[in-house]
């Protein structure tokens, strides 16, 4: 059902079974999924594509143009998965090199004024909270949670399975697996969505254990990779390797530094 006040240009393609409220706003070249669910006021803007089954609340903005002074007016888009829930005032703005993308995967949920910054790539099963703020290229793992009013620096990675706390700033990667609250520190493994992600008891050992190796052995963060590669292998421990090894920002610590915060 599309109400009749609702302003769609010509240009949109929409899927059955889509749901438009009064006067929201779907410019040219917007693809719209099946079973779509678009509320009052909400604005979709041209370069946005959007997976079936996702819901878009009040006043959300949707693909507009990013903040970003090295936007030159190039052609880019936003890309939504299957089945998200975009509450109100959200706003998730396009990619800013021309032909680029910002891309939220499927089963997401972002909650009240939460904004995504041009040029993030969200994963699947991720949940963003209200106020919370994504920078300009963030990457954020599966089944991530970012809390309320947390501030993510540009170019950060938040690993799969992590947790963020609220008012966090984060201007490191955050490693899989692991909880993290204050300036870019790590309090924890992120035990309770271990648990709830029903993962082998075995690979939450393994985890522990490359816990302890990064931030209580004493040892630096390479060597204990390197004694990380000698325990035996899991799916979980690889990705935390691999993560660490990749990183260019480096990895939130176990304990804040103004030097580090401010960088």
């Amino acid at each position: 059902m599309i109400d009749q006040r609702a302003v769609i240009s010509k240009g949109a393609r929409i899927a059955a079974g889509v749901e438009v409220g009064p006067f929201a706003v779907i410019e040219d070249d917007v693809e719209i999924g099946a079973g779509v669910k678009i509320w009052p006021h909400a604005y979709i803007c041209g370069g946005t594509s959007i997976g079936e089954g996702t819901q878009i609340h009040m006043g959300a903005v949707i693909g507009n143009i990013p903040q970003d002074l090295a936007f030159k007016g190039g052609k880019t888009f936003v890309r939504i998965g299957k089945r998200n829930v975009i509450r109100e005032y959200v706003t998730i703005h396009k990619g800013t090199a021309d032909g680029s993308s910002t891309v939220i995967g499927d089963d997401c949920y972002f909650m009240a004024v939460a904004h995504v910054g041009h040029n993030c790539n969200i994963g699947n099963n991720v949940i963003v909270a209200n106020g919370a703020l994504l920078a300009g290229y963030v990457e954020v793992g599966d089944r991530a949670f970012i809390s309320g009013n947390v501030v993510i620096h540009q170019f950060c990675r938040i690993g799969e399975l992590s947790m963020i706390g609220g008012f966090t700033g984060i201007n490191k990667d955050v490693p899989p697996y692991m909880l993290v609250r204050g300036p870019s520190v790590i309090r924890s493994l992120n035990l309770v969505g271990l648990r709830r992600s029903k993962m082998a008891r075995e690979s939450m050992a393994a985890l522990k254990e490359a816990y302890k190796l990064i931030y209580t052995s004493g040892i630096n963060t390479a060597q204990a990779v390197v004694e990380m590669k000698k325990m035996t292998s899991s799916k979980e421990l690889d990705v935390l390797i691999k993560f660490i090894e990749s990183t260019k920002r480096g990895i939130c610590k176990s304990k804040a530094s103004d030097e580090e915060f401010f960088d």
